[in-house]
């Protein structure tokens, strides 16, 4: 499975793409410039040479080609990096795992969108495209410590069934992870919230917690 993800040099972009490409897939790790891109990935590379990762800096341009595109960029770039590669991003699944967050004294607390989340205002910018909501919530330094596997539930909010069907295959393809249909984009604003609740948890009791549904059952059970 090739992926890419666009903004994918900060923090939770790189541990994503660091993951995913310890799980098998061909990631195309992009950035505003490809050289920029392309030393990320090299770092990344360098500090896991064992496990082969199949692993790219590219330009975000390229990375928007993929077959599956995830967007990793900070919530004040999402909006402009989508119309720019608005042609290349129409008719393909794009998963935002951005969030709207705000420091405020000591903790993080979630800003609003007009549209009620962040996914649903990349929507509406992307009318050809389905997006879904993902990875919001997953603490992004355990994200990258590819030798320890991190179990976890990775709720996913999406309007179609080919959206949700992608997002899942993506979550998929790292051990550990459980892709959990938290309801159409109109529950993103939650899920994205919860990313200020979980980083101020962590902050007070200095951890990397996660999300972890009990009494689940399988869908259609």
């Amino acid at each position: 499975m090739q992926i890419g993800v666009v903004g994918g040099t900060g923090p939770a972009g790189r541990a994503l793409a660091s993951r995913l490409a310890a799980g098998g897939a061909e990631v195309l790790l992009g950035s505003r410039s490809a050289e920029r891109g392309e030393e990320i990935a090299a770092e990344l590379r360098h500090k896991w040479p064992d496990r082969k990762l199949e692993l790219v800096g590219v330009a975000n341009e390229t990375a928007a080609s993929a077959g599956v595109v995830v967007l990793a960029t900070p919530f004040e770039a999402a909006a402009e990096t989508v119309l720019d590669l608005a042609e290349a991003l129409s008719g393909k699944v794009v998963i935002s795992m951005v969030n709207a967050l705000v420091r405020v004294g000591g903790e993080l607390q979630a800003l609003l969108p007009a549209r009620g989340s962040v996914a649903a205002m990349l929507q509406a910018a992307l009318p050809e495209s389905a997006v879904t909501a993902a990875f919001q919530h997953l603490p992004a330094r355990a994200l990258a410590a590819i030798d320890r596997e991190l179990r976890a539930d990775v709720l996913v909010c999406a309007d179609t069934p080919d959206g949700l069907a992608a997002t899942v295959a993506v979550v998929e393809v790292m051990p550990g992870l459980r892709a959990v249909h938290a309801g159409s984009l109109a529950s993103a604003g939650a899920v994205e919230a919860l990313a200020a609740v979980l980083v101020n948890v962590n902050v007070s009791y200095r951890s990397h917690v996660a999300v972890q549904l009990t009494g689940l059952r399988e869908r259609g059970a």
